[in-house]
């Protein structure tokens, strides 16, 4: 109790994190609540997509991700620090042996000799605590391991999360490829139309110049739908740590299923992101160093002992009379350093200060994350709905235009123009569906993704 009251530095007091949290999300106005009984955002957060493909993918991130296999080598290399910071607190004991001939020169009075020497000794040496140096590194290495944690955690949800991200974006292109296909088969029924009715002298020759046109330019549009979808294709090999070369994912639409996502308040997120819990956790390891540079300023208290047998015959090597021993504690002052530890705690407690800013900053950012994906999928719902309405007008307009040319009241233009429009706003709906998806996953990105910072408490 006594050498605990000794430890010097400042004891950790976690700052605030903004002057003034806010009690509510601003963009979260009119936003859905959850119902009480339906799914929480959990550890496996991509599960409320219901996609039995991105629930597969998903699981072998862990497994397989060798960014992430890196970072959990890191951690491991963290958490053995602590052990190793601990050691320090303890005495160091060793034992050795050692032979040795030895041979004098002579004088003028006396020859030379030529004799062994045979030692067994056992050295003991302890360190006294007394200001808490030791204890200030074990807090310093604890807190720094809790951080490694916290930053595998922020890694593997980024990485997952960049993986839903690109699964639909995949999914997307996949929409967008079996809307052109049918596009294309409609083309061709109207170019042959336009054909038929050039041949019966009823149209002219321009057209079917601009029928042709138009099925061209969609079906190069359809085409070029696979460079983009071959690169998502292997990013998700890559993601999950497979060569991109012998992976395939079968084509799939789109399906969207926008998931009811719990937002709570502002004040959870500092126990639900990693990342501010891995800045949290920096800051307590620089207000740990704050009292490991202030121990220097006080003195070094050693208790050390030694022990063992020598004899310069082995036969009485290890007998009780070729004993020896020495016993006593030694105390070391530094007097004089050139300002060195008035500099090393400066730079401490910068760094702490430091610390501080960064923290708040996290805290911060991740505010504006959660309010910019709010917005983003609340503005685009709001598009949604008028571009889907603006699909249905233009359905409707293409058809309108089909009677009419084929009535011959109107020319192919007005039929070309119809069907653009109508291609249009179809692509626009499925980019709208797909980035509602990808938001969505960037929202639940944003809250944390279900982690909780009280695991980090396991690391010690």
């Amino acid at each position: 109790m006594l050498l605990g009251g000794c430890t010097v530095g400042p004891n950790y007091v976690r700052p605030a994190a903004t002057p003034q949290m806010p009690a509510t999300y601003k963009e979260a106005s009119g936003w859905k609540i959850a119902q009480p009984g339906g799914a929480a955002i959990t550890g496996e957060w991509w599960r409320v997509f219901n996609d039995p493909a991105l629930n597969d993918l998903e699981q072998q991130v862990d497994v397989s991700n060798q960014n992430l296999l890196a970072a959990e080598a890191a951690f491991r290399q963290a958490s053995a620090a602590i052990q190793a910071a601990r050691a320090a607190a303890y005495p160091t004991v060793s034992v050795g042996a050692s032979a040795t001939r030895n041979r004098q020169p002579g004088t003028d009075n006396t020859p030379s000799q030529t004799y062994s020497t045979y030692t067994l000794p056992a050295d003991f040496s302890w360190e006294i605590d007394l200001w808490g140096r030791v204890r200030r590194n074990v807090e310093a290495s604890t807190a720094a391991a809790q951080a490694s944690a916290a930053d595998l955690a922020l890694l593997r949800l980024s990485t997952q999360a960049q993986l839903a991200q690109t699964y639909f974006q995949l999914r997307m292109q996949d929409a967008q490829q079996v809307l052109l296909d049918a596009t294309v088969s409609n083309y061709k029924k109207t170019l042959e139309m336009t054909r038929n009715l050039y041949a019966a002298g009823v149209d002219s020759s321009s057209d079917v110049l601009l029928a042709e046109t138009l099925l061209k330019t969609t079906q190069a549009q359809a085409i070029d739908l696979g460079v983009l979808r071959a690169q998502l294709e292997h990013a998700i090999a890559t993601l999950i740590g497979k060569p991109a070369s012998s992976y395939r994912l079968p084509a799939s639409p789109l399906v969207e299923m926008l998931p009811s996502i719990p937002l709570g308040i502002p004040s959870d997120l500092l126990e639900r992101r990693p990342d501010i819990a891995m800045a949290e956790r920096q800051m307590a390891a620089e207000n740990a160093q704050i009292g490991v540079a202030e121990a220097a300023w006080y003195p070094t208290i050693t208790l050390s002992a030694s022990g063992g047998f020598e004899s310069s015959s082995l036969s009485h090597w290890l007998t009780w009379p070729s004993r020896f021993w020495s016993v006593g504690p030694s105390v070391s002052e530094t007097l004089y350093d050139g300002g060195l530890r008035k500099s090393q705690s400066s730079q401490a407690r910068a760094a702490f200060d430091a610390g501080v800013a960064n923290y708040r900053q996290t805290v911060l950012a991740a505010f504006q994350d959660v309010e910019d994906n709010l917005a983003a999928l609340r503005i685009l719902e709001s598009e949604a709905k008028v571009e889907d309405e603006a699909v249905r007008t233009s359905r409707q307009s293409v058809v309108v235009a089909e009677n009419q040319y084929k009535a011959g009241t109107v020319s192919y233009l007005n039929v070309l123009t119809a069907q653009t429009a109508e291609l249009g706003n179809e692509r626009t709906a499925i980019s709208l569906r797909g980035n509602r998806m990808m938001d969505s996953v960037l929202l639940i990105k944003a809250l944390g993704g279900g982690w909780d910072a009280s695991v980090l408490k396991d690391v010690k």
